[in-house]
């Protein structure tokens, strides 16, 4: 466990990339509240997918993880934050015997990022030798503000971590370290079929782990709660105890109308 934190610092300072700096300050997307992060959390991750289509902004086969990407405590309530993202290589050590990145420095970059950190890790390795996360790590995430951890790499120590409460996310899990680094920090990565920017919108729970578009993230939670509800029209109608066929149509012709009008009202 201590040896992966080990591994993971620096013994250089972390070099900044162009894009590092160009989404760091004025060019980082703004942040939500608290209160309205809290929000977020009352819904599950499906629910988020869903209203997300309702504002016709993307592809919708396009800004989820893929099923590669699974919660390793799918008891764990919604994960929401804002990336902080890295790679990492695990295969062998660094070729000139430094670290790229360190987790001081990640730890440092937190500040970077808009609200909530979600560490969201790309595994260079093909396939993933070794776990990118465990106990000490998570600790550090968590004692320094991280909300959660998603990794398109392996997980370790998951009773400890579960102990502490953090919700993360893998494409499996691994028993060692190997000789994992972290090589970069608040780059575009590579997870789960999608790319995740630093300063992404995250939400993930036992379902799996979607972005969630900033321009439209402050409207989408005006009206998460009007789309479930519109939803339960058709629940509703099929849980009375008397469902029929002409009354499930009608129920969807009404679920069909209030969608119809939220889509208008959010039309850009």
């Amino acid at each position: 466990m201590l040896a992966q934190i080990d591994n993971a610092v620096s013994r250089v300072p972390l070099a900044p990339s162009p894009l590092h700096l160009f989404l760091s300050g004025p060019n980082m997307p703004q942040g939500l509240s608290d209160q309205q992060l809290d929000e977020l959390r009352k819904y599950d991750t499906p629910t988020i997918c869903n209203v997300i289509e309702v504002f016709d902004v993307q592809a919708w086969n396009v800004g989820y993880m893929n099923q590669t990407i699974s919660a390793r405590f799918p008891e764990m309530p919604p994960m929401v934050g804002y990336a902080s993202t890295a790679t990492w290589r695990a295969d062998a050590p660094p070729l000139d015997g430094r670290e790229y990145g360190s987790l001081d420095g990640q730890v440092e970059a937190f500040t970077e990022i808009p609200g909530p950190p979600v560490v969201v890790f790309q595994d260079l390795d093909e396939p993933t030798v070794a776990a990118s996360f465990g106990e000490v790590m998570c600790t550090t995430y968590k004692t320094f503000g991280a909300v959660g951890l998603v990794t398109s790499g392996a997980a370790r120590d998951l009773n400890q971590v579960r102990k502490i409460d953090f919700p993360t996310f893998s494409n499996g899990v691994n028993p060692s370290h190997g000789y994992g680094h972290i090589v970069d920090v608040h780059v575009p990565v590579s997870i789960g079929g999608i790319t995740v920017l630093p300063g992404d919108l995250i939400h993930g729970d036992c379902n799996g782990v979607t972005t969630i578009p900033n321009a439209i993230a402050s409207e989408l939670i005006d009206i998460v709660g009007e789309f479930v509800a519109a939803e339960q029209i058709v629940l509703d109608h099929l849980n009375s105890g008397a469902p029929s066929v002409e009354g499930f149509a009608n129920a969807k012709k009404e679920y069909k109308a209030v969608v119809d009008g939220l889509m208008e009202r959010v039309r850009r």
